[in-house]
């Protein structure tokens, strides 16, 4: 016999120890998901996925597809980081440009917006609004000499000895007639007050002085027998 207090203190020992018995059995795999493959994703949250749901595994990551077989991740075209960016993020799948260059860089030269420059005497460029540098190249004139030079810092050749031309390999001035030969006389051709850009001088024979006694065609008529009407 045990006194009220002393039955009721064993009675709650038992059941104590009976209870811890029964979960001191139990394993951890008692209490585990399993093989959940097949059958839905996790991200690293713990958040549970559908197959066929899109979903992403982490907030860097790339979206994927929850399929049978675990996330399909694909990376997807990703923008065209500005040229000038001068600092990246990649806390997200596609890397984000976080600050851009305020100036213009060209040639490793750096040039503030709407400033002007020039690379050579024939080119000027400048740097546009949006950190672009555009370049134009200055046209030069149509000249009409075969013999042009170039001036130290000038863009465009210039005909230092005036309009010409050649005849044959002989440079001669336009505007005048000249003798290359005992037969021949040579000019740069002229249209419309400009020297025309022809290279070559049109030439032709030159006029043979007359010869005592008349001219030579005076003479050549005078040694041709005299023509004779036809019969009919």
């Amino acid at each position: 016999m045990c006194g009220h207090g002393l039955c009721l203190s064993l009675v709650l020992l038992s059941l104590t120890s009976g209870a811890a018995s029964e979960y001191s059995t139990k394993t951890d795999s008692d209490y585990d998901f399993g093989d959940y493959r097949g059958k839905w994703c996790l991200d690293d949250h713990g958040f549970v996925y559908d197959i066929g749901e899109i979903y992403y595994p982490s907030p860097r990551s790339c979206p994927c597809t929850c399929t049978e077989d675990g996330p399909l991740c694909i990376k997807p075209q990703c923008p065209r980081i500005h040229p000038r960016c001068t600092r990246i993020s990649y806390k997200f799948c596609c890397p984000v440009c976080e600050a851009v260059s305020k100036v213009c860089v060209h040639g490793g030269k750096t040039y503030k917006v709407l400033e002007e420059f020039t690379l050579s005497p024939c080119e000027k460029c400048r740097c546009e609004a949006n950190r672009q540098v555009y370049c134009t190249v200055s046209e030069c004139p149509a000249l009409h000499c075969v013999n042009p030079v170039y001036e130290p810092h000038q863009c465009c050749p210039v005909c230092k000895s005036g309009p010409n031309c050649f005849a044959g390999n002989t440079v001669i001035p336009a505007g005048v007639r000249v003798d290359v030969d005992e037969q021949t006389v040579c000019f740069c051709s002229y249209k419309d007050g400009t020297w025309e850009t022809h290279h070559q001088a049109a030439c032709e024979p030159r006029k043979q002085p007359d010869a005592p006694g008349g001219t030579s065609e005076q003479m050549v008529e005078e040694r041709l027998p005299p023509q004779l009407d036809l019969i009919p």
